[in-house]
């Protein structure tokens, strides 16, 4: 039986341009934190998942997943940090998990990306190399790469993420009624819209015990 593929939330970024004491992804949507929303999401799919995140966030995320599926780097200019980038928390995670059957990217930061989304980029991998979800013709998350794409995605570095790759091979765009495929967090005015957007329809996520 072929392996599922396995949905790499990343959880490693500094959020930078979020002005708040705490970090974007802790902050409270629901009955969970953003984090939280977006990886019980990935967990409702019933697809493996494997968190990749910073030492500050690591307590978070194994409030959701097992403390095994969580991939801890050190910090951006943390002592042995350096410019780790987007590239870099993608090739870790497909790496913690290298017999996946492919992999799915989920930013942390995209709360309203729903299951049957996941689900369904997980499927089209049988199809294409690489697939990505889109709404109303504009690219979005998650995006999904083949088990064949292992040995380049393992390489990535810098903050460039896998653009190179989806440029490469031929990236199938998958028409999705989720707009939440578009939605990511950088900002308070979006953290605001995001949870207007999520309002009572939002399914509560519990943590895993």
């Amino acid at each position: 039986m072929r392996p599922q593929p396995v949905i790499v939330v990343l959880a490693a970024g500094r959020g930078s341009r979020f002005a708040g004491t705490h970090h974007k992804l802790v902050q409270a949507l629901g009955d969970a934190s953003v984090l939280g929303q977006t990886i019980g999401h990935a967990i409702a799919s019933r697809l493996p998942v494997v968190v990749v995140t910073t030492a500050p966030l690591a307590a978070e995320a194994a409030r959701w997943v097992a403390r095994r599926d969580v991939v801890v780097l050190p910090e951006v200019g943390s002592p042995g940090g350096g410019p780790l980038g987007m590239g870099f928390s993608i090739a870790a995670g497909v790496a913690a998990r290298s017999d996946g059957g492919g992999w799915l990217v989920l930013p942390g930061d995209m709360p309203l990306v729903q299951p049957s989304t996941i689900q369904q980029v997980a499927q089209a991998l049988g199809q294409h190399p690489v697939v990505f979800a889109q709404h109303r013709g504009r690219r979005g998350h998650p995006v999904g790469f083949g088990a064949e794409l292992f040995s380049e995605l393992v390489q990535l570095t810098g903050d460039e993420g896998a653009r190179r790759l989806v440029a490469r091979y031929p990236a199938h765009g998958l028409e999705l009624d989720d707009p939440g495929v578009l939605v990511d967090l950088d900002t308070q005015d979006d953290l605001a819209a995001i949870r207007a957007r999520a309002g009572s329809a939002e399914a509560g996520v519990r943590p895993a015990p």
